[in-house]
């Protein structure tokens, strides 16, 4: 069962009408280790929200149904302060006051790049405080500083390879789910998983158990055949 103090990843809500564009930010935001919900229009995002409470909302001004600032001001008369980056193609001095004065925090202008998103995105969520509480994962006996890439066992400070601290941020970023061989070597190899076998995944990880649990008295790592691995 998944462990209550583990910090949740940073839930971002993406309303998008064009497919390609919402898949590419979903991309970009999740590589950065964001949990990301994608909708086409406004239809259901209320009942989302009424389960789940985002720490951002990326919302697109020209959305089918309700348009996206007239969406945003409905959600603020409503009671949610969920901070809002409007993307439009619209760059008028009145199109930026009117989605500023419906509720928005900030505005980005098509095209942008995915190093602009990921920049503003984090901009925002630090001037919310959101981030803060993302400087430290905690599960179990684990401490990880992202900010200073530090993990420390029981109080006490091991020294990870860069790799392998990426590996295990990985990991309890996703307590209890199987992750696949791939899914690693993507998410911690990068381009240069190509050139990553099974077996060099697997010493990888047994290098680092070896130095979070020498005596695998957690048993954090279990395989699972044909898939990959568990970490709980």
């Amino acid at each position: 069962m998944k462990n209550e103090t583990v910090d949740q990843a940073i839930e971002i809500v993406v309303i998008e009408d064009e497919e390609d564009i919402l898949e590419l930010i979903e991309y970009h935001l999740s590589k950065e280790g964001y949990d990301v919900t994608g909708f086409l229009s406004t239809e259901n995002v209320e009942q989302f929200l009424e389960e789940e409470i985002p720490s951002l909302m990326l919302v697109d001004r020209n959305l089918p149904g309700m348009e996206g600032s007239e969406f945003v001001a409905h959600l603020r008369e409503s009671g949610y302060d969920i901070p809002v980056i409007f993307l439009t193609a619209q760059d008028k001095d009145s199109d930026l006051e009117e989605g500023f004065a419906a509720g928005g925090d900030d505005y980005m202008c098509k095209p942008f790049s995915p190093k602009e998103l990921t920049l503003r995105v984090k901009a925002l969520l630090k001037r919310s405080g959101a981030l803060q509480k993302q400087e430290r994962i905690k599960y179990k006996h684990l401490t990880m500083d992202l900010v200073k890439k530090a993990l420390t066992v029981d109080g006490h400070t091991v020294s990870l390879t860069n790799l392998e601290f990426n590996l295990l941020h990985t990991f309890m970023q996703h307590i209890d789910k199987s992750l696949t061989r791939d899914f690693l070597r993507d998410e911690v190899w990068g381009v240069e998983g190509d050139g990553v076998n099974d077996n060099a995944v697997n010493v990888a990880i047994n290098r680092l158990k070896n130095k979070i649990d020498p005596k695998n008295e957690q048993n954090y790592f279990h395989p699972v055949w044909g898939v990959g691995y568990n970490f709980h």
